[in-house]
């Protein structure tokens, strides 16, 4: 039997140093999160990621940038929180016009789609 699966290929950005990801779409959508919500645990957790993991992730892009892209504040009697950073925010800003720009709806990218060959598989 063969089928045809219709997957849609993807663009994803990733800004790489070494073996470290300094930036990606997981990363990217944590920093969003961390902004809404004002928390890495429930940013982490909106994202169905360990409170471990988050602060891995962001610990990576801290060490990466200039400066730290999530400030945190510890509790005490007004919750303590975490928020981007004002380099933060550009650097996820840079991160999601570079997104668009890679969008599917782009020229080169239509190019480069319309020369993928089409994907079977055959299943027996």
């Amino acid at each position: 039997m063969t089928r045809t699966h219709h997957f849609q290929p993807t663009f994803q950005l990733r800004l790489a140093l070494h073996r470290d990801v300094i930036i990606g779409p997981g990363k990217a959508d944590l920093l969003e999160m961390v902004e809404q919500t004002g928390s890495i645990s429930a940013g982490g957790r909106a994202l169905k990621m360990s409170y471990k993991k988050a602060w891995q992730l962001i610990d990576t892009m801290n060490n990466h940038f200039l400066s730290p892209l999530v400030s945190t504040s510890s509790g005490g009697n007004e919750r303590g929180g975490a928020h981007l950073t004002e380099l933060g925010k550009q650097v996820l800003a840079h991160y999601r016009a570079l997104e668009t720009q890679l969008s599917q709806q782009s020229v080169d990218a239509q190019a480069l789609l319309s020369l993928l060959a089409p994907l079977n598989s055959t299943e027996q």
